[in-house]
């Protein structure tokens, strides 16, 4: 509006002192207005994204990646487990030190019966994040807990500003503390176990992993999850991935629980009378 005011006034105090720029006029409005819309559409954008009682971007609700990054986060031909992909690592190829190559190699030749997803057990960081099946979030001030539908696992970033356990454990999730920097919510994450792989082609890590999630509001119904994997034992250096998350606006939809390390007993549960 204020804008608005400052156009028309602009306007009529140069025909006042050169009443036939008027083509030159049109010209320098269009060069202000191309100068102050952008500002204008991020106020907007901003304004529009679901907030929070602490008027930070509220995550709430079931999303989904449609990205084919759990099939191979580096980039690769089609084969019969994947079909072809630019992959989702920037610039290209993971870093691993040679040691850690070789064992990549081997975890690759044996993925169709290595991979601890087979085992139904919990996905790990980042990988529950871009693994296809849905997760749910829930946000409060001092918590955001994830709920995965894989293995029904349940994450907890901390949000009220307590810092890492001084003699912690080894989690399958690890131990989540985040923070915010402007509308990005940053999440510092480690103390990892090794049991868990990064995707289906056996790209890993080791106890020493350390990540840096960045979760953002695209816009409502759209985040971009942003991760950053260090990890001296397995990288040479950082390395950091992109996907894209997509709110379900299915009525009704909901998280189905995948006990699948359970299958193996269906046939004796529940319990069946003779």
């Amino acid at each position: 509006m204020e804008f608005r005011v400052f156009d028309r006034l602009l306007q009529d105090r140069l025909l006042q002192v050169y009443p036939t720029a008027k083509s030159t006029l049109a010209l320098l409005v269009l060069l202000l207005v191309a100068f102050f819309l952008p500002v204008e559409s991020v106020l907007a954008h901003s304004a529009k994204l679901p907030r929070g009682i602490d008027k930070k971007p509220d995550f709430s609700g079931i999303w989904e990646t449609t990205s084919a990054a759990d099939d191979d986060l580096e980039p690769h031909t089609a084969r019969p487990d994947a079909a072809p992909s630019a992959g989702v690592v920037e610039g290209g190829e993971i870093p691993y030190l040679p040691q850690a190559l070789a064992q990549r190699k081997k975890n690759f030749e044996s993925r169709t019966t290595a991979d601890p997803r087979l085992k139904g057990w919990t996905l790990g960081v980042p990988r529950g994040i871009y693994y296809r099946e849905p997760i749910q979030i829930f946000q409060r001030p001092r918590d955001v807990t994830i709920v995965h539908q894989f293995g029904h696992s349940v994450r907890t970033i901390h949000t009220n500003q307590t810092q890492h356990p001084d003699d912690p454990n080894d989690w399958w999730l690890g131990d989540s503390r985040g923070h915010w920097e402007g509308d990005t919510l940053v999440v510092d994450v480690k103390h990892f176990n090794d049991k868990t792989w990064l995707d289906r082609a056996g790209n890993f890590h080791s106890d020493a992993l350390h990540v840096i999630e960045r979760w953002t509001l695209v816009d409502a119904n759209t985040i971009e999850y942003q991760a950053t994997l260090d990890d001296e034992k397995v990288y040479s250096k950082p390395w950091t991935i992109k996907v894209y998350l997509h709110r379900h606006p299915e009525k009704d939809f909901q998280l189905i629980e995948d006990y699948r390390y359970t299958l193996d007993y269906d046939q004796y549960y529940p319990p069946k009378r003779e």
